[in-house]
């Protein structure tokens, strides 16, 4: 299958992990760009300004559209972050969209958080694998 994962440049670690696992069992996998840019992965600690330079210089929002519509499925990496558990971000909210109205296959790895915007999350209908990579289909 081939499987594109979105989440929070925090949450780097984790989607590398998960990357790692899907391919030795057999999946095709895509990471976010900021993850395999050198600049972008060390750009991290910048204010909201810098951060949509990045993201326009590179591009980053249309790319990773285009990206996700080559897919079968989205799977939202959401671990903690801020304080917040099962963290989704401005961007993963967005790809989470994206997949949605295509009508990828959208997963998520943990429960949906709870945020000002739970109902929208609630409404795409993301799968929850409650951390079981293997429950994918």
């Amino acid at each position: 299958m081939k499987i594109i994962l979105c989440g929070s440049i925090a949450a780097g670690k984790e989607i590398l992990e998960i990357q790692s696992q899907l391919e030795k069992m057999g999946h095709k996998v895509e990471i976010p760009t900021s993850l395999k840019n050198e600049f972008l992965r060390q750009h991290t600690d910048i204010s909201n300004e810098e951060k949509a330079r990045d993201k326009i210089q590179f591009d980053l929002i249309r790319a990773y559209y285009e990206k996700i519509k080559k897919y079968d499925v989205v799977l939202i990496v959401n671990v903690d972050k801020k304080g917040i558990k099962n963290y989704i971000g401005g961007n993963t909210f967005l790809e989470m969209a994206f997949a949605h109205v295509l009508n990828k296959k959208l997963y998520c790895l943990n429960p949906l958080p709870e945020t000002s915007y739970s109902s929208e999350l609630q409404a795409m209908q993301p799968i929850i694998l409650r951390g079981h990579l293997a429950s994918l289909i």
